[in-house]
């Protein structure tokens, strides 16, 4: 309690200060030091927890706000600054601290001390702190991001470059990163051009005046063979600096981040976002076409068979100025170029086509030009057959647009074309919930379980569609659930097996709903949460990550004896990440010798340590 003693000590003089200025009553200044005590005692428990800085620093950040109101509201004049001005903000920044110091592995908790502050206009602090978690943190773009948001807030180009540049050395595979330095050196360019128009400096007089000079003196030399130019050295032709600053301004920096960026990271998402920041940036329209122009020839080069290749390419005509007829002969040549590319009958290109039509389909645009799009995709589907990317899109476009009979017929005809597609079920299904009736809801569904096929996530979003609904009471939720565990054993799909039953142990834990049926313990009244996960055992086929679900939840409301029997359960399965969370909770709840036991015991000694030092668990 010393420790809380020497906290308290350190609170005199600022609420002594406050009450004389007025600005806290005694009564108020008496509840501050319990809540304070209240919660520096929390703090100096062995096991501290991150929730327990946050919620003290919460509570400093009302007072300060609450002191602040109040000087305004009795306007109280200015003078020399006394302990109690910055008293509160000082000590969130101590709590920081003191969090930091157990939690030194928690990016969130870095982040949320930069953020308070930079609100607080701590910029020599703000620097500091991001110094110091980019030394712990060196592999994680947010930081280097924010400090360098943080370096140009404050009119340093230089320090922002110099950061990013750092953090791209080391996360070379970040889009964001490289996304934030293209963006910074577009704000450079565009600051250069803003400063030599106030100082009334033209880029291109130079380069003019040079080439006028070059004219003229091939005219007076033309005829005149025996007249020697003389060069004069003393008078240079152009200035290096001049042409460097002129290179700057035509978008030098920014084509040679593009094409490093492209060479370390060559993926379809890093030029997708490198074309949303160039479209978007306000910039000169004759240096955004150079910018484009370089942008589509390192595309092309880079990444010249991917589907969404070309899609930015064939959309290239689009801008997001253009309004009216432009617009319209813009979509046109767009729709007219990605349709030649569908020619290729690739799945992939017609998804992109697909993509393209639905989103303009839902912008703010002609309906006749809607129904042009929809009436040239449905030409299109009508020759691909067999293309579920088509097919799916053509009923979610026709939906609102033609009565749910019609749109029933053709979903129901569009996955007897194509039965195992996934995408094609979920749309069937869905319309077969919004116009079709229960039973042949229900029926759908099965036929979709036991016809779609191809990737895990696809098959997976098929079982798990039917239930996500909020209209079912629940024992129709465990009926569901309980028939489609069995049935997913017989089809022999253990990886839906597992997502169900990690969807059933969600469900048991926020219905507490006890199963029925097959055992002796469903005649008690009344079973524990360990009871119901245990019926889940002896019933199904139950795997590693289902424990650790179970063991996650139980945590939250189960006792020891409890989460002993299913980390037992769990180690059956996965020995490993059982011991290892096991070890985690032991130690959280101030049982570190056993902790330390059971890591060694299953050979995890130097995992733990590694975890340890990561600042991962609190000791």
């Amino acid at each position: 309690m010393e420790r809380v003693h020497f906290q308290q000590e350190q609170m005199l003089q600022e609420l002594k200060d406050l009450v004389e200025k007025n600005l806290f009553t005694l009564k108020e200044t008496k509840d501050i030091v319990k809540k304070r005590t209240a919660f520096e005692s929390a703090l100096v428990r062995r096991v501290a927890k991150k929730a327990d800085f946050l919620r003290y620093a919460t509570y400093e950040m009302g007072l300060e706000q609450l002191r602040r109101k109040r000087v305004e509201r009795l306007q109280i004049p200015r003078s020399p600054s006394t302990i109690s001005d910055y008293a509160l903000v000082r000590r969130q920044f101590h709590i920081f601290e003191r969090a930091l110091k157990r939690f030194k592995g928690d990016v969130g908790l870095w982040l949320q001390y930069i953020q308070v502050a930079k609100r607080e206009g701590a910029r020599t602090l703000v620097g500091r702190i991001t110094a110091r978690a980019l030394q712990l943190h060196p592999n994680t773009p947010a930081l280097y991001i924010l400090a360098a948001s943080h370096e140009l807030t404050h009119l340093s180009p230089s320090s922002a470059r110099a950061l990013l540049q750092r953090g791209l050395r080391l996360n070379a595979d970040s889009v964001d990163m490289w996304r934030e330095y293209v963006r910074m050196e577009l704000g450079f360019i565009e600051s250069l051009r803003r400063r030599w128009g106030v100082l009334g400096i033209n880029d291109k007089s130079h380069s003019d005046d040079a080439a006028a000079k070059d004219k003229a003196l091939s005219s007076n030399l033309n005829g005149h063979d025996d007249v020697i130019p003389i060069d004069n050295d003393d008078e240079p032709a152009l200035d290096e600096g001049d042409e460097a600053r002129r290179e700057i301004m035509q978008g030098a920096i920014v084509k040679s981040v593009i094409s490093n960026a492209a060479q370390a990271l060559p993926k379809i998402e890093l030029f997708e976002s490198f074309n949303e920041v160039l479209t978007q940036y306000p910039v000169p329209s004759d240096l955004r076409e150079s910018l484009i122009q370089h942008l589509d020839a390192v595309l092309q080069d880079t990444l010249p068979d991917n589907p969404r290749t070309v899609k930015i390419l064939c959309t290239r005509c689009l801008r997001p100025e253009m309004k009216g007829d432009e617009l319209v002969e813009g979509i046109k040549r767009a729709n007219e170029t990605l349709l030649r590319a569908a020619d290729s009958k690739n799945e992939q290109v017609l998804a992109v086509y697909a993509d393209f039509v639905q989103e303009w389909s839902r912008a703010l645009i002609d309906e006749n030009l809607k129904l042009y799009l929809i009436a040239s995709l449905e030409r299109l589907a009508k020759r691909e057959k067999t293309s579920p990317s088509l097919l799916s899109a053509h009923i979610r476009l026709l939906d609102h647009r033609v009565d749910g009979t019609a749109l029933l017929t053709k979903a129901r005809k569009y996955t007897s074309q194509v039965a195992g597609a996934a995408g094609l079920w979920l749309v069937r299904l869905e319309t077969e919930a919004r116009y079709g009736s229960q039973e042949s809801v229900v029926q759908a569904w099965a036929e979709a379980r036991r016809s779609v096929s191809g990737p895990n996530a696809d098959v997976l979003s098929v079982w798990l569609w039917g239930l996500t609904s909020d209209t079912r009471t629940t024992e129709e939720n465990v009926a569901i659930h309980k028939t489609l565990l069995k049935e997913s054993m017989r089809t022999g799909l253990l990886f839906v097996h597992e997502e169900l039953l990690i969807t059933y142990v969600k469900m048991l834990y926020r219905e507490r709903i006890e199963p029925k049926g097959g055992h002796s313990s469903d005649q008690a009244t009344k079973r524990s949460e360990w009871d119901r996960v245990r019926h889940m055992d002896e019933s199904y086929l139950t795997t590693g990550n289902v424990w650790r679900e179970v063991f996650k939840l139980e945590d939250q409301v189960g006792d020891e004896a409890t989460m002993r029997q299913i980390y037992e359960r769990w180690r059956r399965k996965d020995v490993n990440a059982a011991s290892l969370e096991w070890a985690k909770w032991l130690l959280r709840n101030g049982k570190g010798k056993e902790a330390s036991s059971v890591v060694q015991g299953a050979g995890l000694g130097a995992d733990w340590d590694t975890i340890i030092a990561a600042g991962t668990v609190s000791i």
